[in-house]
C-alpha cells in the first residue's frame, strides 16, 4: 500500500488494508483493543492491478484508490470510501485516467483535507504529476496537471495540521514539493531541493501547525528529515533498505516523533526524538521476531493514545501487532499474531 495502511477508524477500532492479486482486503478489531475479525473484501469484486493507495482524513474515513484493468493494454483509476472498519466500504467508482486513457502510469497517492475531500495524485504519462479532487458538494473536479518532470513513481501525500494538502515527489538528484495555498485550491509547485534521494523511501508527516516533515533515505544510507523552507537534517543511518513510517505521540509528557522501519536483520527497528528537533539525535532499538522479506511496518495511536505497531507480510498474510506498555519510555508488549 502507498500511505498509512494501518489506521484508527472513527469508531476507535484499528484496521489494516491488505492488497492481494485479486482484491483489496481489510481486517479490523471487533472492538477497540479487542480481538480481530477475519478479512473482508473492500469495494466489491472489482479486479485491481498495481499498488493501491490509502488516505486517512481528520474525519477518520479511509479513502482508497487503485488501478483496474479496462480494455486490453489499458487501465483506469477507481476510488472507494470506507467510513468504519466493521462496515462494508462503498463500491469502487471509476475516476478516470490522468491522460484520459492508457496503461498504468504510476502508483497513486491520496490525502484528505479538513473538509473530507479526497485528493488523488498520480504520475502521468509525461512523468509529471496530475491531480483529481472531490468537490465540496459531491462528485469530482477535472484532472489537473501539476507539472513536474522526471518524477519517480512513488509519491508522498500528506494533510497538514492546517487541513491543507501537500505532496512530495522524488526526481533525479532531488525532491519537489507542492502545497495548497488555501483550502480547496490546486496545489502549486512550491520548492525543489537538491539532494541525493533514494526513490521509494519518501514518507511525509504533519509535525506542527505550519509544517510537514518529509523523511527519506539518501544515497549514503542516512535517514534524513526535511521541512520546506529549511535544510535537510541527517537523523541517523537507515535501519534497512525500505521506507520508514512515522507517527506523532506523547512519550513521558513530550511531543515526540516515533519512526519505525524493517531493519536489515529482518526485525522492526524503532527510533524516537522530540518532534522537529532532529539535532537531539535518535537511535534504533530492534523489537519482535525476524520478518519475511516483503513485510512492512506501520504505526498508529489507539483511542487510549497508546502507540500501536503492526507488521504485515503480503506473501503470507501474517499480521503482527504490539502496543506500548503503560510505563515510562517506549516499552512494548510482546508481539502477537492476529
Amino acid at each position: 500500500m502507498n500511505g498509512d495502511w494501518f489506521i484508527r477508524g472513527r469508531d476507535g477500532r484499528l484496521s489494516v488494508y491488505l492488497p492481494t492479486d485479486e482484491a483489496l482486503l481489510c481486517r479490523a478489531e471487533r472492538l477497540p483493543g479487542g480481538p480481530w475479525a477475519s478479512a473482508q473484501t473492500v469495494g466489491g469484486n472489482q479486479k485491481l492491478t498495481a499498488v493501491p493507495a490509502v488516505g486517512h482524513g481528520p474525519d477518520c474515513y479511509a479513502h482508497l484508490v487503485s488501478w483496474r484493468p479496462t480494455v486490453a493494454g489499458e487501465a483506469g483509476l477507481v476510488h472507494s470510501t470506507h467510513y468504519r472498519p466493521r462496515l462494508a466500504a462503498l463500491d469502487w467508482v471509476p475516476i478516470g485516467h490522468p491522460n484520459k486513457k492508457g496503461d498504468v502510469t504510476g502508483t497513486p497517492a491520496v490525502a484528505v483535507d479538513a473538509q473530507g475531500r479526497a485528493h488523488v495524485f498520480v504520475r502521468n504519462r509525461g512523468r509529471g504529476v496530475s491531480m483529481l479532487a472531490q468537490k465540496e458538494k459531491g462528485g469530482w473536479g477535472p484532472w489537473r496537471d501539476l507539472k513536474g518532470s522526471k518524477v519517480e513513481e512513488d509519491l508522498a501525500a500528506v494533510t497538514g495540521e492546517s487541513g491543507r494538502i501537500e505532496l512530495y515527489a522524488a526526481v533525479p538528484g532531488g525532491i519537489v514539493h507542492w502545497r495548497q495555498e488555501k483550502a480547496g485550491a490546486t496545489p502549486v509547485l512550491a520548492e525543489a531541493l537538491e539532494t541525493p534521494v533514494r526513490p521509494g523511501t519518501l514518507y511525509a508527516l504533519a509535525t506542527s501547525p505550519d509544517s510537514t516533515t518529509l523523511f527519506y533515505t539518501d544515497q549514503s544510507g542516512d535517514l534524513c528529515a526535511w521541512r520546506p523552507g529549511g535544510k535537510p537534517a541527517a537523523l541517523l543511518s537507515s535501519a534497512g533498505p525500505g521506507r520508514v513510517c512515522a507517527v506523532r505521540c506523547e512519550l513521558d509528557g513530550h511531543d515526540c516523533t516515533l519512526i519505525a522501519q524493517r531493519s536489515a536483520s529482518g526485525r522492526v527497528a524503532f527510533a524516537a526524538y522530540p518532534t522537529e528537533l532532529e539535532s537531539a539525535g535518535a537511535w534504533w532499538t530492534e523489537s519482535g521476531p525476524q520478518l519475511p522479506a516483503d513485510a512492512e511496518v506501520s504505526l498508529a495511536v489507539d483511542e487510549e493514545d497508546r502507540v500501536v505497531a503492526a507488521t504485515l507480510s503480503p506473501s503470507t498474510g501474517q499480521l503482527l501487532v504490539t502496543r506500548r506498555k503503560d510505563e515510562p519510555g517506549l516499552a512494548l508488549e510482546a508481539w502477537r499474531a492476529v
